[in-house]
């Protein structure tokens, strides 16, 4: 028999594809899927996105490009982030990878060893957990609350560094909960941070445009007093519904403070993914140059099916749902139903042909709670509500 390395056998996965696999199979069987379980715009990415791509493989770009991504790629990033930070950025510290992931990868590889402590939002993308066990190192889950409107708590996340602490993961707007951190509480955790400068920051910041009812997304390149030791990690998957392209770009340091970060990352990429292909990474730059009409349309309608799914979910019997700030996400509370959140995710599918994600896929804290996907269809929404509600009237909880 063969043997691999204790490390792969810590590997989780990202259940919302599992789900989707199931909600496949069952629709191919004939079983009508209302799918809220992942998390992907159902609009196309927009036509001038496409016919960029087209038109540079028609004018030949079909070979290698730099490990770092195209130099006109990242000045686009750098475009982008003057634009919605108001902070400049050199080319020189921005990578093109394929997706978001390779950067969660990435940084916590660099970071993660067995005797050091990584601190990551709980509930949470699973796949930061996922990879802190991959390296070996203790993962430490910051507390996302409900009662904190599903902001993180900078005195609690402060709390919780000790000497061995090497990295802290942050994610807002946030998924799997649509929590928003304000500005104020990022400040102060920024303040508090400046006591412990051996801890580098992964702020994921991919639904940063995402954002409601006036709130406005504060970055962590915006405090130059941790630049030093921050990567941002964003993409053109949810902001463009470009999630099959697999184009995410980071930002990283690259100073002899920062142990040359920006260095190492393009080292990794050269020994694994080599580079991003050439024709996405022209689409990625109209994405960003090219109108954002369809991004406006888009946001627009998740406004419209946020509010439908916080009216439905309140209305089914016990069933409750903060109003989600930001991403395309929301996490009710089921407790009072007397399910579990897993079995009652797994029988919603099976029997009234709904799919969703139980919280606990997103971590310990996760209990009680689903995470809802509204990035479908006002139809199906309400359709989707409507099965909830009779299933729940229905079914005794098991």
């Amino acid at each position: 028999m063969l043997q691999t390395i204790p490390a792969f056998d810590r590997l989780g996965e990202e259940n919302a594809f599992a789900v989707l696999a199931r909600a496949t199979t069952l629709a191919q069987q004939g079983k009508d899927i209302v799918n809220l379980g992942i998390g992907q715009p159902d609009f196309k990415t927009p036509a001038h996105i496409v016919e960029a791509a087209i038109k540079a493989l028609r004018e030949g770009h079909h070979g290698y490009t730099p490990a770092n991504g195209l130099l006109a790629t990242r000045e686009a990033v750098v475009r982008r982030t003057l634009t919605m930070t108001g902070v400049e950025v050199s080319p020189e510290n921005v990578m093109i990878l394929p997706g978001g992931k390779p950067t969660m990868f990435a940084a916590i590889l660099m970071f993660g060893e067995p005797g050091v402590d990584i601190l990551y939002p709980d509930p949470g993308f699973p796949i930061y957990r996922s990879m802190i066990e991959f390296t070996g190192a203790r993962p430490v889950p910051v507390p996302i609350r409900e009662a904190n409107g599903f902001a993180f708590s900078a005195e609690e996340t402060l709390a919780l560094i000790t000497p061995q602490t090497r990295l802290l993961i942050l994610n807002s707007p946030a998924n799997p909960t649509g929590g928003v951190t304000p500005r104020a509480e990022v400040e102060k955790l920024v303040k508090g941070l400046e006591a412990h400068p051996q801890v580098a920051i992964l702020s994921d910041e991919i639904y940063d445009v995402m954002t409601y009812d006036g709130e406005v997304h504060c970055s962590l390149l915006q405090f130059p007093e941790i630049r030093e030791r921050l990567v941002v990690l964003n993409g053109w998957s949810k902001t463009w519904a470009m999630t099959g392209w697999r184009m995410g770009w980071s930002i990283w340091p690259n100073s002899a403070e920062s142990g040359r970060l920006y260095d190492k990352v393009r080292k990794l990429a050269v020994n694994c993914w080599s580079c991003v292909n050439a024709p996405s990474q022209f689409a990625g730059i109209a994405a960003i140059d090219g109108s954002q009409e369809e991004v406006d349309r888009m946001m627009k309608a998740f406004d419209r099916r946020r509010r439908i799914v916080v009216e439905g979910l309140n209305s089914l019997p016990g069933v409750s749902c903060i109003t989600p700030k930001g991403a395309f996400y929301a996490f009710p509370n089921v407790s009072e139903t007397g399910w579990k959140a897993k079995k009652l995710a797994a029988a919603l599918l099976d029997d009234a042909g709904v799919a969703l994600i139980g919280g606990p896929d997103f971590g310990v804290l996760g209990e009680g709670y689903m995470r809802l996907s509204y990035a479908n269809s006002e139809e199906n929404i309400l359709r989707a509500i409507e099965r909830i509600e009779a299933f729940l009237k229905e079914r005794s909880p098991q």
